[in-house]
């Protein structure tokens, strides 16, 4: 049989809990018309608000920043619908919590046609298994279910459950909604302060409101604290200053959670405002998440990340000052390590930017994938062997310190590939002297596109008297270490670098 008759415990107990509340749980609106904010769902006309009064609710999940309405908004719902109100902590409750509110949705709905409401608050905080458990509940209507939610729905609720439940976004409250809920308080003698005869000056007012961050529940307490706190003056008024907000407070309202998105959302701000070259924003995006408790390890990396992803090569200095950031943040902790990465940002935020590098090893990679891995050019091998060099292994390879300005023309692509670029850079920063150093290879291009394939097989084939030696070992040249096997070292001649044949300019 459903529970559904309070016992006198149970008018007693919610009559001493509404005396005894806090007055962030007292001052709760009751009804729609008394809510504060959020006017793109419940506003009049919209889809929510319709839906309430005309008790024709859906599935839906509340996700929105703390102290922004998601409780009560989901106990207007209760207190407006004819539906049963079930209210569930995903923080204690478990799978067998679950069965016994469906059970009992079952039983009400078989015996008084009355739908059940399942309010599960922190939903992202039940597992893949509980969500699964009340899926099939949601889908056959047994149950409406109401989550609320602090997290990215996307991340935290499982696809399955999130397709059948409506999200709606609420937003962080206003300064000027925060100000109307603090007067309300102040003036309800009810629920509120009124019976106290608070005085709450304008610097005070003003104070509390910036310092709640758009959380009602964080204003109004804050606000209780000081009012309780003060002793009553003359004609018993409690004036209460910005001292005695600031002692209610002690800290300002964090609206930073590094576990979940807008420890995502900060660092992409932070990345983006390096990216555009501006130092500022980098500074406050990096303050924001260091005094949201994010890991300044976590930060260093992606602080690495950005020097090498937007800098490249346009200052090669960037990479190795992030790491150092990275090694001072490592040896010296906090707060002599956020220096460090202030530095690093402000750095980074200057300097010159490319992509180049980023963007050419992506398109190389995207050949790597999608083009046939043709064998290495013979001419690019190593030949540790007498067999090897017998299959043409190093063969007309040109040893690029014996040509001027250590520049040669043979081709280093597999055949199918022949002629690509990837890097092309910037004319920014270091990156216009590389790109000058790099002239050489508009050259060659147009020198190979001159010739026929046929002479530039041939070429590359055929030694002439500017190659090494015939009894030389092209790879011992280019110093590069012989893989010999065991078995093939015996047979392997040691040979000795000859000295250098550089042409003079």
């Amino acid at each position: 049989m459903p529970r559904n008759q309070k016992t006198l415990f149970d008018s007693q107990r919610e009559e001493a809990l509404s005396r005894q509340a806090p007055l962030a749980a007292r001052m709760r609106p009751r009804t729609l018309d008394e809510f504060v904010g959020q006017d793109h769902i419940v506003g009049e006309g919209k889809l929510l608000r319709r839906a309430i009064r005309n008790d024709a609710l859906f599935s839906m999940i509340l996700w929105g920043p703390p102290g922004s309405g998601k409780t009560t908004l989901a106990r207007i719902i209760a207190d407006t619908t004819h539906a049963h109100f079930e209210q569930l902590s995903a923080v204690s409750a478990g799978v067998a919590d679950l069965r016994r509110v469906v059970k009992e949705a079952q039983d009400r709905l078989g015996m008084f046609q009355q739908r059940t409401i399942v309010f599960i608050d922190e939903i992202h905080r039940f597992n893949k298994a509980q969500q699964d458990a009340i899926l099939p509940y949601v889908e056959d209507g047994t149950i409406i279910l109401i989550g609320a939610t602090t997290e990215n729905p996307s991340f935290e609720v499982n696809p399955a459950l999130r397709s059948r439940a409506r999200v709606f976004v609420l937003e962080p409250l206003t300064d000027e909604q925060i100000g109307v809920i603090v007067d309300r308080a102040l003036t309800d003698a009810e629920r509120g302060l009124g019976d106290l005869n608070v005085l709450l000056a304008v610097d005070a007012r003003g104070y509390l409101i910036n310092m709640s961050n758009g959380d009602a529940r964080t204003a109004l307490n804050a606000l209780e604290a000081a009012a309780l706190a003060k002793t009553p003056g003359v004609g018993g008024k409690r004036l209460i200053t910005v001292d005695d907000i600031r002692d209610a407070l002690q800290t300002r309202a964090v609206q930073y959670d590094k576990n979940g998105e807008l420890h995502y959302n900060a660092i992409s701000a932070l990345h983006k405002s390096v990216r555009d070259s501006d130092p500022d924003a980098a500074l406050y995006w990096l303050g924001r998440m260091l005094d949201g408790g994010e890991d300044p390890l976590y930060i260093a990396r992606r602080v690495v990340r950005m020097a090498i992803e937007d800098i490249g090569m346009a200052d090669p200095h960037a990479l190795p000052l992030t790491i150092a950031a990275q090694q001072a943040v490592h040896f010296l902790g906090q707060p002599e390590g956020d220096l460090a990465l202030a530095q690093a940002v402000v750095y980074l935020a200057q300097a010159p930017k490319s992509n180049a590098v980023y963007t050419a090893y992506a398109e190389a990679l995207k050949d790597v994938a999608e083009t046939r891995n043709e064998p290495v050019p013979l001419h690019l091998r190593n030949a540790p062997t007498a067999f090897m060099k017998g299959l043409g292994y190093g063969r007309g390879y040109k040893y690029a310190h014996d040509y001027e300005d250590a520049q040669v023309e043979q081709e280093h692509f597999p055949p199918n590939l022949r002629g690509r670029r990837y890097y092309e850079p910037t004319g920014r920063g270091f990156e216009a002297t590389v790109r000058e150093r790099l002239a050489w290879r508009d050259a060659r291009s147009a020198n190979a596109l001159s010739k026929g394939a046929r002479q530039e097989e041939h070429a590359r084939l055929t030694p002439d008297r500017n190659d090494v030696p015939s009894d030389v070992d092209p790879q011992a040249l280019a110093g590069e270490e012989p893989q010999i096997p065991v078995e093939d070292a015996a047979e392997t001649p040691q040979i000795s670098r000859p000295p250098s044949r550089r042409r003079s300019k």
